[in-house]
């Protein structure tokens, strides 16, 4: 049967890099594994066709030769330099060395310990001024009784027989070899014959940690704080991972944050917004002053400089954004509705009173115009 383009085969362009190759490879070989396709007998000549493709297109001899003269410049029965299989278990352990606990490098030390995460809640005025708050977590920490070596005090772990210290052992499936990290030992090379009590051989214990935590001023939703080494202790003495404290800010029932700036709604009467007037509005820092023009208009919106927070990673504070909202008067007595009427009648139709009014009727107007012409 005619082989296929190795392009082709790895579904990659002529001029794919070795990283591009590589991701390629790893997906084909996943999916076509025989172990993980034990009923489709196609799959182990896919996967041998990808191997075949990878290695000569990863290597750089072979590529140059490919190129120039397609499989005629590989193939050894015709003075190529392409061996058959080839080492398939190297091949296999360079690419999916991470994930099948295979690859050619010895074994590593201990393993580090997970990151955790926090979610901590803060009212609007803690973030925005900064704040020290103490936090309890549950964790993984080293086991006191053994320094987390898991063995038993006064012993220590011997050198795993399967591996001989290796971490790993070479294991034949089918047509390749592969090698694995060690199922006795779990890569470490050592093995504990006499646990400790307190962890079970774990080196890892579960308790309750208080931390005091730094909020800086400024922080916002999303802002993450790291507190390194304080995640969980790793497995058999490795270094703890991190601690990372998620910033989550509460609602408040009057501003409304966007980066530096504040934003809120003040409702004003409608005689305020007629004639003008002083306000007192809320900021942070306490109340203030906003100056209300005469024939102030719904949604008018008043600019209170260096009323709204600074961030943690930019210089200068914002500004608060007062949107004023005209409130229609309800419950009104007899008297005041007359008095309205009274207003109502001295308006009359003058459009000088409500300009946006006069605009938005002429609107519609020429709206209806242009449905009849």
């Amino acid at each position: 049967m005619e082989k296929r383009d190795y392009y082709d085969v790895l579904g990659v362009e002529r001029g794919a890099s070795e990283g591009d190759l590589k991701k390629a490879y790893r997906r084909l070989a996943m999916k076509f594994h025989p172990d993980r396709n034990s009923d489709d007998p196609q799959a182990e000549e896919k996967f041998k066709e990808a191997t075949e493709a990878y290695e000569v297109l990863t290597d750089q001899e072979k590529r140059e030769a490919y190129d120039r003269f397609g499989h005629a410049g590989v193939d050894p029965n015709q003075g190529g330099g392409f061996g058959g299989q080839g080492n398939f278990g190297d091949i296999f352990g360079d690419v999916f060395g991470d994930i099948f606990g295979g690859g050619r490098s010895g074994r590593s030390g201990p393993a580090r310990g997970s990151d955790l995460r926090y979610n901590l809640r803060l009212s609007l005025e803690k973030a925005v001024s900064g704040d020290t708050m103490e936090i309890r977590i549950p964790v993984l920490a080293g086991c006191g009784d053994c320094g987390g070596s898991g063995a038993k005090e006064g012993t220590s772990a011997s050198t795993c027989p399967d591996c001989n210290g290796a971490g790993q052992v070479r294991v034949s499936q089918g047509f390749f070899s592969l090698q694995q990290t060690c199922p006795r030992c779990r890569g470490q090379g050592k093995v504990i014959t006499d646990p400790c009590r307190a962890c079970s051989g774990a080196g890892r214990v579960e308790r309750q940690k208080t931390l005091s935590v730094k909020i800086p001023a400024g922080v916002d939703n999303g802002d993450r704080i790291r507190l390194s080494g304080e995640g969980e202790a790793g497995p058999h003495g490795g270094p703890p991972g991190d601690l990372y404290v998620q910033i989550e800010v509460s609602e408040h029932p009057i501003f409304v944050r966007e980066g530096r700036h504040l934003y809120c709604e003040v409702p004003i009467s409608f005689a305020d917004a007629a004639l003008g007037g002083d306000l007192e509005v809320p900021t942070l820092d306490g109340r203030v002053n906003l100056k209300i023009p005469a024939e102030t208009q719904t949604g008018k919106v008043f600019r209170l400089r260096g009323k709204g927070v600074t961030q943690v990673r930019t210089a200068g504070v914002g500004d608060l954004l007062c949107k004023v909202l005209v409130e229609t008067p309800i419950k009104l007595t007899e008297e005041q509705k007359h008095l309205l009427e009274k207003l109502k009648e001295t308006l009359g139709d003058s459009d000088k009173h409500s300009p946006k009014g006069k605009t938005w009727f002429d609107g519609v107007k020429d709206f209806f115009e242009t449905l009849k012409s």
